[in-house]
């Protein structure tokens, strides 16, 4: 939860809302080299990067930005119910963290809510 609480987009959550979703959050290592999400695939997952550097590409466009420790990723596809638009791999070993899409419309879908 501490890892959790340092990234930007979360620290609007409530205390509680942030502890459910760290428990419901899974942890994992990953190689550098290794593609976490892939372009055109359907979203399934939202991401936190705890560890590390991730690239980020579009076929056709190469490289768009990097990923760093406390940026999320992943939520676009999610959110707006469209496959991912980008290719996210990781460039060092990265330690990721990440929620299944029901935990995301459950406890994040309103931080990416239009104001209507």
């Amino acid at each position: 939860m501490t890892e959790l609480s340092r990234v930007g987009l979360l620290t609007s959550l409530p205390g509680e809302t942030l502890a459910l979703l760290a428990e419901r959050m899974v942890r994992e290592d990953l190689p550098g080299g290794r593609t976490v999400v892939a372009e055109g695939e359907p979203g399934d997952r939202f991401y936190v990067l705890l560890s590390g550097m991730a690239r980020v590409t579009q076929k056709g466009r190469g490289t768009r930005s990097m990923v760093r420790p406390g940026e999320t990723f992943g939520e676009v596809a999610l959110a707006m119910g469209v496959p991912r638009t980008a290719t996210v791999t990781t460039m060092l070993p990265c330690v990721v963290a990440s929620c299944d899409r029901a935990t995301f419309d459950e406890l994040l879908r309103p931080l990416f809510a239009d104001d209507e």
